[in-house]
């Protein structure tokens, strides 16, 4: 009896294998970077490639967004098989990203294998990429990083159906798109509400606000040689807040107003986690300079950050007695 069951068994495998000129059970990219099409509007299709091997993910647009998520928080998507596809396919031969991405395929090679997913879970977790300014230390966004899980797959072989085990589909980057660049580039000078105390400065479609200012920062008596006032940057204390606007630059009308204008629309808030302000104050005829700088800011937005840097921006506020 246990012979009959284990010549059962052997046909069995032998039958479940024969998937055509390449037989292949499991297959593995671990190895490999993930790359994606370029010019697709609707959704991003990411692959890699391995001689004769393809791996191809395709997402709907909005899934890979630039933003991180949570300690424990990915984003979990149910594949479907028409919007969130999973395929994988065998050749005949070497391939390479025109078999992928052109919209005119190769007459060669040819698919000897596909398994196409039916059903599972991608898992996406996101982290910023950051460039280094080491002569100042500060840090800029230059990117996402997506480690991309999938959970649970069952395929749809032309043997029938295979439930895989969860593996990694890798590390794919996002760049910023040049609408999500910061540019952080403000005048040397800035300006002052009269009523609010607000100081602030603008440029283009971004503005940089100290709100609550401490009456004790910013007073019209000179400072002595090299000893600035300087006070903590705080959450209600010296709030500083760098905003940026998505349909318009933003002018002088838009500040000193009870309630903030409705446009243009803020895009991004960005508040500052810590840091310092230093204020240098001379005369400067019947008024009064001060020069105002931001010392290793730190910018917080949901769970991403950055640094400004050691010295960010000096600004000059001109004050009346």
């Amino acid at each position: 009896m246990k012979k009959y069951t284990c010549l059962l068994l052997i046909t069995l495998l032998l039958n479940g294998c024969d998937d055509g000129d390449l037989t292949i059970e499991t297959f593995d990219f671990g190895t490999i970077t993930a790359v994606s099409c370029p010019g697709t509007e609707d959704y991003e299709l990411i692959y890699k490639l391995k001689g004769q091997e393809s791996l191809l993910l395709q997402l709907p647009d909005e899934v890979l967004k630039n933003e991180i998520t949570g300690d424990g928080d990915p984003q979990e998507f149910n594949i479907d098989d028409t919007s969130i596809r999973l395929v994988y396919r065998a050749y005949d031969g070497p391939i390479t990203s025109d078999n992928i991405c052109n919209p005119i395929k190769p007459v060669s090679p040819n698919i000897t294998n596909e398994w196409s997913a039916v059903g599972g879970k991608i898992i996406i977790t996101t982290t910023a990429n950051y460039e280094t300014n080491t002569t100042n230390n500060s840090t800029r966004i230059s990117g996402y990083t997506h480690n991309i899980l999938l959970e649970n797959v069952t395929y749809s072989k032309p043997s029938g159906t295979q439930v895989g085990p969860s593996f990694t589909f890798g590390d794919f980057k996002t760049e910023l798109e040049d609408t999500e660049t910061l540019i952080l580039i403000f005048d040397d000078s800035a300006s002052q509400c009269l009523t609010s105390k607000q100081v602030y400065n603008f440029s283009g479609s971004e503005s940089f606000t100290i709100d609550n200012l401490d009456p004790n920062l910013i007073v019209n008596i000179p400072t002595e040689p090299n000893t600035p006032r300087v006070q903590n940057i705080t959450p209600t204390i010296n709030k500083v807040t760098f905003k940026v606007y998505s349909n318009g630059t933003v002018t002088d009308d838009y500040f000193c107003k009870t309630t903030p204008p409705t446009t243009p629309t803020v895009r991004e808030t960005w508040i500052a986690e810590s840091g310092t302000i230093s204020v240098e104050t001379s005369t400067l005829a019947n008024n009064f300079k001060h020069i105002i700088t931001f010392k290793n800011v730190k910018l917080v937005k949901g769970n991403v950050s950055f640094l400004l840097g050691n010295n960010f921006k000096s600004w000059e506020l001109i004050t009346t007695p």
